[in-house]
C-alpha cells in the first residue's frame, strides 16, 4: 500500500510518525556522542561557613586566565556584606611577581550551595548576569581539607587543599574521581607550591 491510498488524516499521521522516528533517532544518536554536561554529579551539600578561608591549588586543567601563574596559587573565600562570596585568587609569575584577581561567587542552588557562578568583571558592573563561570563542588572530604571543583562542560577543574603540600595519594584519589566523572586528565597541571 502506498501513501496515495491513505486518507488525508492517515497520511498526516504517517508523516508525523516517520518524522517522530527520525527525530528520536537523531536525538538518541546525539545523546550517544554528546558529553552529558548536565549529568556531572556534585556533592550533596556544602556548608559555606566551613568552606570559607584559604585554599591552595594543587592541580588544575589549563586555563587561559591562569597562564601567567607559575607557582603558589591560592584562593581566599570570604563572605561579603551582601551575602555573596568574595573570591581573591593569587599566584606568582615566573618572574617572581605576585598577581591576582578579585571576583564574586553567587550561590545558584541554596540551601545546597554546591553550584555557584563566579564573576571577575569589574565591581561596578559585576551585578550583570553575564561573564559568570560555573563553579561546582564535585567532591569534598568531611573535614573540608580537600576539594574537587569543576564545571559541567568538563573543560575546567581544580583540586584545592587547605595545605600547600597535601598527601599525593589523596590528590591522586581526587584526580581519579575527576576521571571517573568524565574529565580528561591528559593535560592536568600539578601546581608548584613553595610555601610551607
Amino acid at each position: 500500500m502506498t501513501t496515495k491510498n491513505l486518507p488525508v488524516a492517515g497520511l498526516r499521521l504517517a508523516k508525523i510518525a516517520v518524522g517522530g522516528a527520525v527525530l528520536l533517532g537523531l536525538g538518541a544518536a546525539s545523546m550517544a556522542y554528546a558529553k552529558p554536561a548536565d549529568n556531572l554529579p556534585t556533592v550533596e551539600k556544602v556548608e559555606l561557613d566551613r568552606y570559607l578561608g584559604k585554599w591552595y591549588e594543587v592541580a588544575r586543567k589549563p586555563l587561559s586566565f591562569q597562564k601567567k601563574c607559575d607557582r603558589d596559587v591560592t584562593a581566599m573565600y570570604t563572605l561579603n556584606e551582601n551575602g555573596n562570596i568574595k573570591v581573591d585568587n593569587r599566584c606568582f609569575t615566573k618572574a617572581g611577581e605576585q598577581t591576582g584577581s578579585v571576583g564574586e561567587a553567587y550561590v545558584q542552588n541554596a540551601p545546597y550551595n554546591t553550584k555557584l557562578k563566579v564573576s571577575f568583571l569589574p565591581e561596578v558592573i559585576r551585578w550583570l548576569p553575564v561573564g559568570r563561570g560555573d563553579y561546582w563542588v564535585l567532591k569534598i572530604d568531611d573535614d573540608y581539607q580537600t576539594v574537587l571543583v569543576g564545571e559541567p562542560k568538563r573543560k575546567y577543574m581544580w583540586v584545592l587543599s587547605r595545605t600547600p603540600n597535601p598527601d599525593q595519594k589523596v590528590v591522586g584519589e581526587y584526580l581519579e574521581y575527576a576521571k571517573s566523572v568524565g574529565y580528561d586528565l591528559g593535560d592536568v597541571i600539578h601546581t608548584k607550591q613553595t610555601q610551607k
